[in-house]
């Protein structure tokens, strides 16, 4: 009869299983930090951990960020061919008009700068002398799927390592009570409920890395991580005597395959029961200061998945050595009633967004935290629906959109690229989305050129093939 145990056992046992071997140890040194002449490690870091807040939908770079004072002289008026140049549109506008909507709202100057932020976001122009805001942020994605697993992975192709899953192959683990990466999904109260996209999980999977760094959701009712409590009449210490059981009978499944997906298994378990315990002790708010939170983070910290609550875990998750902790927050895609409907968003992002940065500043975790802020794209300058002063739609706009960091060894205070008088071409300093990524490595002391991985014949990187490269006009 045909065993294929046998027959595994000896191919891991053969030159195949030498092969795996040696790319193991090569895997192993890599992740450990090798800062050899293929090392990746740079010199410095100047951050240890990112919290990357995620607006999925996409916001109007034009009504939060991209001032165009001008532009209410051009309303209805049709966007000259010379701007559009022939670029692609989505079939949702492709043989429509394309009729300028300038923004209804007003914008205001802050800080030491004098950056310009739209009258939603005042909470924001509070700490803009901490931003650098990148109002020249280009992608290759004009739909939502492709847009966001582009940011999150580094390719329009699914399948790839997220962002989150790279640093905590390259850098490893600060804490060994929490996962590396943690991801929170908001609910949203005041925006578009109608025009939402889904998240899938592979924007936070480890694709071809070990599934050990891929991102860890957490829940905003129940328990935190699925399947956290033990059953009823299952105690602690009934768990650890079956976690013992567990982990030696997958020690010798291991002696006999070598697949190294059942270390993973064994750490996964181990951790998991650890996480029982470090868990709920990260998300019991109860000995925080309730007024003082509500009054950096907004009414909403109370409220169980808001966007607010989430950005108060993720200070905590930053305080206990999480290296990557991910907030997505979904409502964005404006395409009709956008004035209403992006006043709703601001409302639940714009306090809580700034509360999170004077948080960190006053624990001094800021310094060594990169905060990150961004959507998949950008909007369109061209009205969709009904168009009015006061009321209009936009559509999907990848050639340029507004983005920001702060904290983490970035300059403080500076607005970074320019657009056309439209906000739909780059003029100035263009960053396109694997250059972002490339400065978010950068600032953790990671040369993205040298963080690789084998796969598919190609040593695969979060960058992507084409050259990238790291803003340093943005760095302090």
């Amino acid at each position: 009869m045909f065993d294929p145990q046998t027959r595994r056992h000896f191919l891991n046992t053969s030159g195949m299983g030498l092969g795996a071997a040696v790319l193991g140890n090569l895997a192993t040194q890599s992740a450990a930090g090798d800062t050899g002449i293929h090392g990746y490690l740079l010199p410095k870091a100047s951050a240890k951990r990112v919290i990357f807040l995620f607006m999925a939908g996409a916001p109007s770079q034009l009504d939060l960020f991209d001032y165009k004072p001008d532009l209410h002289k051009r309303f209805k008026e049709a966007l000259p061919d010379s701007i559009t140049n022939g670029q692609r549109v989505t079939a949702m506008t492709k043989g429509k008009d394309k009729l300028v909507a300038p923004s209804m709202f007003k914008f205001n100057q802050h800080g030491r700068s004098g950056m310009w932020l739209s009258e939603v976001l005042p909470h924001l122009g509070s700490v803009s002398d901490r931003l650098a805001l990148i109002n020249s942020t280009s992608t290759t994605a004009i739909n939502h799927d492709p847009g966001k697993t582009l940011f999150c992975t580094g390719t329009e192709i699914p399948g790839k390592a997220s962002m989150g899953a790279w640093l905590s192959y390259g850098l490893g683990r600060m804490n060994q009570n929490l996962p590396d990466f943690i991801v929170l999904n908001s609910a949203f109260w005041s925006g578009d409920r109608q025009n939402v996209q889904g998240l899938y999980s592979r924007l936070w999977g480890s694709g071809f890395l070990p599934s050990k760094h891929q991102g860890v959701p957490f829940q905003p009712s129940g328990d935190p991580v699925l399947f956290l409590s033990n059953p009823k009449g299952v105690t602690r210490k009934t768990r650890g005597k079956m976690l013992d059981l567990v982990t030696r009978l997958n020690e010798e499944h291991l002696a006999k395959v070598g697949d190294p997906e059942i270390n993973t298994t064994i750490a996964q378990q181990e951790m998991a029961f650890r996480m029982q315990v470090s868990v709920p002790e990260l998300t019991d708010l109860s000995t925080e200061n309730e007024r003082l939170n509500e009054k950096l983070y907004g009414p909403e910290v109370q409220k169980s998945g808001s966007f607010a609550r989430n950005c108060l875990l993720a200070r905590r998750m930053a305080e206990r050595g999480v290296r990557f902790i991910q907030l997505f927050h979904r409502g964005w895609d404006h395409h009709v009633g956008l004035p209403g409907k992006i006043k709703g968003q601001a409302f639940d992002v714009d306090q809580p967004c700034a509360g999170l940065l004077k948080d960190l500043d006053q624990r001094g975790m800021l310094d060594d935290t990169l905060v990150v802020f961004a959507g998949e794209f950008g909007r369109t300058t061209y009205c969709q629906g009904a168009l009015a002063r006061d009321q209009y739609g936009r559509d999907h706009h990848p050639r340029c959109f507004s983005t920001w960091m702060a904290g983490g060894g970035i300059k403080g205070g500076i607005t970074y690229g320019k657009t056309d008088e439209y906000s739909y071409n780059i003029v100035e300093n263009e960053v396109p989305v694997r250059d972002f990524n490339a400065t978010i490595l950068h600032q953790l002391g990671i040369d993205h050129n040298r963080l690789t991985f084998p796969f598919l014949g190609l040593d695969q990187k979060l960058t992507g093939v084409n050259p990238a490269k790291v803003v340093k006009d943005i760095l302090a």
